[in-house]
C-alpha cells in the first residue's frame, strides 16, 4: 500500500504516535532524550555543526554528506523541531549552510547556469504544477481532516518541503563540474541505499525471512526504527540495488569490485525483507531493462539470482503469491488480495478523473472529492497509483507537464549508459535505475510530488545532466595544438548535436609534449572529455583516427590499449 505525505487519520496516528512513544520510552516523561539516545542526538548535532562550518570552505563535500544523511534523517532519534519551531531541524540548517556556501563560491568563481533550456523549461513547468495544485488545495479544504491539515502543516509539508527535496539535485548539477566531484556525488548517492540496507538487515534478523508475517513485521519495524514506510523502502532499495551495481565501471581493482558486489547483495537482500510486492516487481523490471540496454550477457544469470533470493528469503515468494490459491486442481485468484484493495479504489478514481479530465481537482483530491470517505473501510487517502493521482489532482494538463520530464531524463540516461566511457556508463546506469524505480513502482504506489525518499534520485538526475552537458561541450568544442614539427593546426574533436542526429567526428594527431605543456587545459587525453585532468609525468606516443563510423574515435598508445569514444 502506497503512502502520501500525510496518510489517512489512522495511518497518520500510527506513524507519528509510535515514534513519540518510543522517544518517551528512551527519555523522560516529556520526551527529552536521556541516556544513549542523548549521546546519539548530541553526536548528530555535532556532525551537522561541523558540516555546516565546513560548507564555507567546500560546500560540495558538505552537500554530499547531506545526501548520505538522508539514510538516517527519518530515524525517530533525529529531531524534527528545535524549540518547537516548525521547519527548524538539522536537515534544513545544514541545507541552508550549503546553499550559502554555494552562493558565495558561485559568485567568486563567476559560474553561470548552463542547464539546457528545454530541461529548465520542463523543471519550471513541473514546479508550476506543484504550486498551482497546492494553492487549489489551500483555498478549498473541504473534506480535509482539520486536525492534520492545519495551515502551518500544509505550507510546510505540501509546498516548502516539496521544493526543498529537489534543491540538493539542482546544487549537485551546478557543482559537479569535474570528474572527481561527479564520482564523489555518485558514491554519496549509493551510500544512501547501502546505509538503509544495513539498517533493514539490523532490524529484520534472518529468522524473519522465513516468517509468515514478515510483511506486517516489516511495516511496523521499518516505520518505528528507520522512519520510512515499508512500501517506500521497498521501492528505494529496488532501484538502489541496481544503482550500486551500475557503478562497477568506476572501479578497476578486484577488491573494490568485490565490495560493490557485496553492496549489491546487501541492498537486494534488504529489499527482499521489506515484503513490498510492488518493490519486488520494480527490482526485477529495472534489472531486466538495464541488462537489455547494456549488459545482455548477464541476463543469463537472472534465473539463478531469482532461485537464490527464494532460497534465502522464502517469505518473499509467499508474499508475491499472496492471493493465489489452488482449488480442485486449478488456481483461484483473489483480486482483492492480489491488488490489496486497488481493484475497488481504481475504478472510482478513474470515474472521478473523467468528471474533470483537463485540470483535475488540486492536491489531496482523494480527501477533497470525498473518495477517501467513500473508501473509508479500505483506508485509501491516496489512489495507490502515481499516474492516477497526477491525473486526479492536475488533469491531463498537469500530467503532460510533469511526465515528459521523467521520460527525457530516461532518454538521456540511456544515451550515457550505452557509451563506452566508464564514467558516463556508471552515471547513466545509476540514474536510470533510480528513475525507473519510481516510474515502475508508481503503477502500484508512490507519488510524483517530490518527497524525502526521492532525494537520491534527484541528486542522480543532477549528476547525469551535468555529465551530459559536459560531454556535449567537449564534443562541440574545438582544440588547437602544435604538431611534432612545430606547425600549428586545429582539430575538432567532435561537433554537432547529441541524440538522434549523428555526430561528425574529425581526429587529428596529438602535438608534442612541449605543446601540451603550454596548453595544460587540453588534459592528457581527449578521452577524458568531461573535464581537464592533470597531465601525467610521461606522455605516451599517441595517435587518433576515426574508426568504425562517424560516431567513433579510437586512441592508440604504445601499450596497444584502445578506447572507443562515442
Amino acid at each position: 500500500m502506497g503512502w502520501s505525505r500525510l496518510e489517512d487519520v489512522r495511518a497518520w496516528s500510527a506513524s507519528n504516535l509510535a515514534p513519540i512513544s518510543r522517544r518517551r520510552a528512551r527519555g523522560d516523561a516529556s520526551g527529552r532524550p536521556t541516556g544513549p539516545r542523548m549521546i546519539r542526538v548530541s553526536a548528530f548535532w555535532l556532525l551537522v555543526a561541523v558540516l555546516s562550518a565546513y560548507a564555507s570552505k567546500d560546500w560540495f563535500k558538505s552537500l554530499c554528506a547531506l545526501i548520505i544523511l538522508m539514510a538516517i534523517i527519518e530515524h525517530p532519534d533525529v529531531p524534527t523541531k528545535v524549540f518547537g519551531v516548525q521547519g527548524l531541524n538539522p536537515f534544513n540548517l545544514l541545507l541552508l549552510a550549503v546553499v550559502v556556501g554555494w552562493a558565495t563560491s558561485r559568485k567568486r568563481e563567476g559560474l553561470s547556469w548552463d542547464m539546457p533550456s528545454h530541461i529548465t523549461t520542463l523543471i519550471v513547468l513541473y514546479f508550476a504544477v506543484v504550486v498551482i495544485s497546492f494553492f487549489r488545495m489551500l483555498l478549498d479544504r473541504r473534506g480535509l481532516p482539520p486536525a492534520e491539515f492545519t495551515t502551518a502543516t500544509m505550507w510546510s509539508e505540501y509546498l516548502i518541503n516539496t521544493v526543498k527535496w529537489v534543491v540538493p539535485g539542482l546544487l549537485v548539477f551546478d557543482g559537479c563540474r569535474t570528474p572527481e566531484r561527479q564520482r564523489l556525488a555518485a558514491w554519496s548517492i549509493a551510500g544512501i541505499y547501502f546505509l538503509l540496507a544495513v539498517q533493514v538487515i539490523k532490524w529484520m534478523p534472518l529468522e524473519f525471512a522465513s516468517s509468515e508475517d514478515m510483511a506486517s513485521r516489516a511495516a511496523k519495524i521499518m516505520l518505528n526504527e528507520i522512519g520510512y514506510s515499508r512500501v517506500t523502502m521497498s521501492m528505494m532499495l529496488g532501484g538502489g540495488a541496481w544503482a550500486c551495481l551500475s557503478l562497477m565501471p568506476l572501479v578497476s581493482r578486484w577488491r573494490f569490485r568485490l565490495l560493490l558486489l557485496v553492496s549489491f547483495a546487501a541492498v537486494a537482500y534488504a529489499q527482499a525483507l521489506t515484503g513490498g510486492r510492488m518493490g519486488y516487481v520494480t527490482w526485477a523490471v529495472v534489472g531486466i531493462l538495464l541488462g537489455l540496454l547494456r549488459w545482455r550477457r548477464y541476463l543469463l544469470m537472472a534465473p539463478l539470482l531469482l532461485v537464490l533470493v527464494a532460497m534465502v528469503v522464502p517469505s518473499a515468494v509467499e508474499r508475491m503469491l499472496q492471493g493465489f490459491t489452488t482449488s480442485n486442481g486449478g488456481t483461484v485468484v483473489n483480486d482483492y488480495e492480489v491488488t490489496s484493495g486497488r481493484n475497488i479504489a481504481w475504478p472510482l478514481v478513474i470515474k472521478k478523473i473523467a468528471e474533470a479530465p483537463v485540470v483535475g481537482y488540486g492536491e489531496q483530491a482523494m480527501w477533497r472529492t470525498g473518495l477517501a470517505a467513500k473508501l473509508g473501510a479500505e483506508s485509501f487517502s491516496h489512489p495507490h497509483n502515481a499516474y492516477l493521482e497526477l491525473l486526479l489532482d492536475n488533469g491531463w494538463m498537469g500530467f503532460l507537464a510533469v511526465v515528459p520530464f521523467f521520460f527525457l531524463v530516461v532518454w538521456r540516461a540511456v544515451g550515457l549508459l550505452r557509451t563506452q566511457d566508464n564514467l558516463c556508463t556508471a552515471i547513466g546506469g545509476m540514474t536510470l535505475a533510480l528513475v525507473l524505480a519510481l516510474l515502475v513502482a508508481g503503477v502500484g504506489s508512490q507519488t510524483f510530488y517530490p518527497q524525502d525518499d526521492g532525494v537520491g534520485m534527484w541528486a542522480a538526475i543532477g549528476v547525469m545532466l551535468r555529465v551530459s552537458v559536459e560531454k556535449r561541450k567537449a564534443l562541440e568544442g574545438g582544440l588547437c595544438f602544435e604538431d611534432n614539427q612545430g606547425a600549428t593546426g586545429a582539430g575538432v574533436i567532435g561537433q554537432g548535436r547529441l541524440g538522434k542526429s549523428r555526430r561528425r567526428v574529425a581526429a587529428a594527431a596529438y602535438g608534442s609534449w612541449a605543446a601540451r605543456r603550454r596548453r595544460p587545459e587540453l588534459g592528457h587525453s581527449v578521452l577524458s572529455p568531461l573535464a581537464a585532468e592533470r597531465p601525467p609525468a610521461k606522455w605516451p606516443r599517441t595517435r587518433l583516427r576515426v574508426d568504425g563510423g562517424p560516431n567513433e574515435i579510437r586512441r592508440f598508445g604504445r601499450t596497444g590499449r584502445h578506447h572507443r569514444f562515442t
